[in-house]
């Protein structure tokens, strides 16, 4: 097992790693709006929307995956005015290959925050399971 960090401070004050990288599957933390780096973020929720697929990627990329190895997505947003903003970012990373996907209304630990978004990748070289398409 293998466990990546961004060094951001959620993850330093809480304790908890960007992603735990198993043999076959790349679990993402919940991953927000925030650029890490600068631990800025846009009030714009489209924005958000981008920098989080940024921050997805790039962790992916360092556990080297990419947006076509996920299997699952869960998007967390305080708003449900909000999702019809960002459907068409959600298009733009998964469209061409499309996870599962769950979308929750929730409150979220900064008020700032308008989208997180947990993921789960399947690694490239993982061993087929041996199950069946239906």
């Amino acid at each position: 097992m293998r466990r990546i960090s961004t060094n951001s401070e959620f993850e330093k004050a809480v304790g908890y790693s960007r992603a735990v990288v198993d043999e076959d599957y790349v679990h993402v933390s919940g991953t927000t709006g925030f650029n890490y780096e600068t631990m800025t973020i846009s009030e714009d929720v489209v924005e958000q929307g981008h920098q989080v697929f940024r921050n997805i990627a790039k962790t992916l990329a360092a556990a080297r995956c990419s947006f076509s190895d996920l299997v699952r997505v869960t998007f967390y947003m305080p708003s449900a005015e909000d999702y019809e903003a960002l459907t068409p970012v959600f298009k733009q990373y998964l469209g061409p290959n499309p996870p599962a996907a769950t979308a929750l209304i929730s409150q979220l630990v900064d008020p700032r925050m308008r989208i997180e978004i947990e993921a789960t990748a399947r690694r490239p070289n993982a061993k087929p399971s041996g199950g069946q398409d239906s």
